[in-house]
């Protein structure tokens, strides 16, 4: 029987999964190595198909006028742009603010959160039982959910697959002030990479783009990377030329991986990027992170009333995990070696936007799910 629940990463999956099943009635305990609030790099869009369902829960601040977003700005390297609406659109909202709310209201229910890096998680085959180490501590529970994010020291410690793979990717995220029209996110190449561009709270805006590795390492830092490569768009120069920039240095993460995941693995359920990472070009990262928070709470839940085994719920979850995220995680796989990060694939993609709109909607749509309550 399901009673304690360890949930380890404190992002949208683990936080929503956590306040979910506290109140179903389960003992979670939270772990999360940093102290809220803090920033994430993340887009900081979310898609409308989770609205009515964090509204019903109760999980979105209401104290907040959340930019609602509805069209969507491509341009390619050299600067031809092009617009796009979003039938189903979204709202932005920054991690920073919105994890916060999401402690806060765990903390309110009675998750215990734990700020303390897991180093190991095992399962004891013969008792049924997890350990999770912390430290010179252990902690005992019937159930893990891995929420721990796009590369942890735990996937290396579990020795999943994709941890072999080097990934080429640099992920760079900043808050600035800019004349950006609050209905608008915007899609920016550049030569090795992309760069995203929407409004959240009090009416700042998010700045983040993907990078090869390599550009940074040729030009030694971020701001002359900035100046050599992304000022080659002439929409970036004028945004970083004109913008107030909030901080002091950019926050960044390295070795963002797009691999093939396991929705379970030796016995953890593993939910948002643990379990599978979309191009962030796609702007659906954190409505698949809630989705995903929903999805396991609800087969949890199920589970327990009903008795079933643990291999019903690994397989159950794992399945259902699959329909709902693996065709778009393929989608923007495609979507991103194809049409993004260089001139040419650039100019197609603006091109295919402009010429060919049923396309470029259907295109958006596969990287989107229906709405759910």
């Amino acid at each position: 029987m399901i009673r304690k629940i360890a949930i380890v990463g404190g992002g949208l999956a683990g936080l929503i999964a956590a306040i979910r099943l506290q109140k179903a009635g389960f003992s979670c305990t939270l772990f999360e190595k940093k102290v809220y609030p803090f920033h994430r790099v993340c887009g900081e869009y979310v898609s409308n198909e989770v609205l009515p369902f964090l509204k019903k829960e109760q999980l979105l601040p209401t104290n907040f006028n959340l930019p609602n977003i509805n069209v969507l700005q491509l341009s390619s390297v050299s600067g031809k742009t092009t617009k796009l609406s979003l039938d189903l659109g979204g709202f932005g909202i920054s991690r920073y603010t919105f994890d916060h709310f999401l402690a806060q209201q765990a903390r309110s229910c009675g998750v215990e959160i734990i700020h303390a890096e897991v180093d190991q998680i095992t399962f004891n085959e013969k008792e049924k039982i997890f350990s999770v180490a912390v430290g010179e501590s252990t902690h005992e529970a019937d159930l893990v959910i891995g929420a721990f994010g796009k590369r942890s020291k735990l996937d290396a410690s579990l020795h999943r697959s994709f941890m072999e793979k080097r990934s080429p990717y640099v992920g760079v995220k900043y808050h600035i002030r800019a004349q950006h029209p609050g209905n608008v996110i915007a899609l920016h190449n550049f030569n090795g990479g992309y760069c995203g561009l929407s409004n959240i709270e009090e009416g700042k805006s998010t700045l983040c783009y993907l990078v090869h590795r390599n550009l940074v390492k040729r030009h030694k830092s971020i701001r002359e990377l900035e100046k050599v490569v992304l000022f080659e768009n002439p929409h970036l120069q004028n945004i970083f030329s004109s913008a107030e920039f909030f901080f002091e240095k950019p926050e960044t993460i390295n070795e963002i991986s797009f691999e093939t995941k396991e929705p379970v693995y030796h016995h953890i359920l593993m939910a948002g990027d643990a379990a599978g990472m979309i191009a962030p070009l796609c702007g659906n990262g954190m409505a698949m992170a809630i989705r995903s928070g929903k999805l396991v709470s609800d087969l949890i839940v199920e589970a327990s009333v009903n008795q079933r085994p643990h291999s019903w719920l690994e397989e159950t979850y794992a399945q259902q995990w699959r329909n709902l995220f693996a065709k778009r995680l393929r989608t923007g796989r495609m979507i991103q070696h194809y049409l993004f990060g260089s001139a040419w694939p650039s100019r197609l993609a603006v091109s295919l936007a402009v010429n060919f709109t049923s396309i470029a909607n259907f295109i958006v749509k596969r990287t989107h799910g229906d709405i759910i309550e």
